[in-house]
């Protein structure tokens, strides 16, 4: 059987939509999780695929942290353009929260996390932690998005460098076996909404490929600035019916 990997975009707050497709693969992919190697993502797909690999059992309350951490950056009104500090220490609660304490031996060459070097502008992917501190580190990293979430990037292994991965490598593709791809936004990927625009045109966003349309512009927006909760609710829906259309189509259903 061949080896499947699976990859989460960044998305910011539309990882309520990656959530949404990884019920769908724990209720009704065993045949997909069967042969899974490993899993990868950037910023949010980050936060979603060390769920995955870590903590499946705490699907329910990743989706409580989400909904909660939009809505207190939904209240913060004027400040919500920047979040700041708050946001990181928000983010780090929840990761904390919800990673066990083996975390990092869990996700030892099973999860692959992309992070951006903001000197260079280089991509790099982590898939080994020392300690569970560190993986905690690497998911800050990938989701440390400047200005938005704080001035200075996030420190990890020693280097005070590091910021978000979707700048980079916002959907990384691992080298072994097929790599199933998970975004939120209609375009080329294996699990993502249907394009409804009127032109076909494709941007290609740090190695993403979505479509031109009104709906991927107001998406994109709904990423940094989350929708209401019954918006958020709808997307969560949203990402289990594609994912579950998916796996229909590939034959996966269990």
């Amino acid at each position: 059987m061949t080896v499947l990997n699976l990859s989460f975009a960044a998305c910011g707050f539309l990882g309520i939509y990656h959530l949404g497709a990884l019920e769908a693969f724990l209720r009704h992919g065993d045949k997909l999780l069967g042969s899974l190697k490993a899993c990868a993502g950037a910023s949010a797909g980050a936060l979603v695929a060390t769920v995955l690999v870590t903590a499946p059992d705490k699907l329910e309350l990743c989706k409580e942290f989400t909904n909660r951490f939009a809505d207190r950056v939904r209240r913060q009104r004027f400040r919500a353009a920047l979040p700041g500090q708050d946001f990181m220490l928000t983010l780090r609660e929840g990761i904390e929260e919800i990673l066990p304490s083996d975390a990092h031996r869990l996700a030892a060459d099973r999860l692959y996390i992309s992070i951006t070097h903001s000197k260079s502008g280089k991509n790099h992917i982590v898939s080994r932690f020392t300690y569970r501190e560190e993986l905690v580190k690497a998911l800050l990293a990938s989701s440390f998005v400047p200005l938005y979430a704080g001035l200075k990037p996030v420190e990890f292994r020693g280097q005070e460098d590091w910021i978000d991965g979707g700048f980079s490598n916002s959907l990384p593709i691992l080298p072994v076996g097929r790599t199933i791809t998970v975004s939120p936004f209609a375009g080329l990927q294996d699990v993502s909404p249907v394009h409804r625009g009127s032109f076909n045109t494709q941007l290609r966003l740090a190695n993403m490929n979505i479509m031109f349309s009104m709906e991927n512009i107001k998406r994109l927006n709904q990423a940094l600035f989350p929708p209401p909760t019954s918006s958020m609710q709808s997307l969560c829906e949203q990402g289990f019916g594609d994912a579950m259309r998916f796996m229909k189509r590939e034959d996966w259903i269990s």
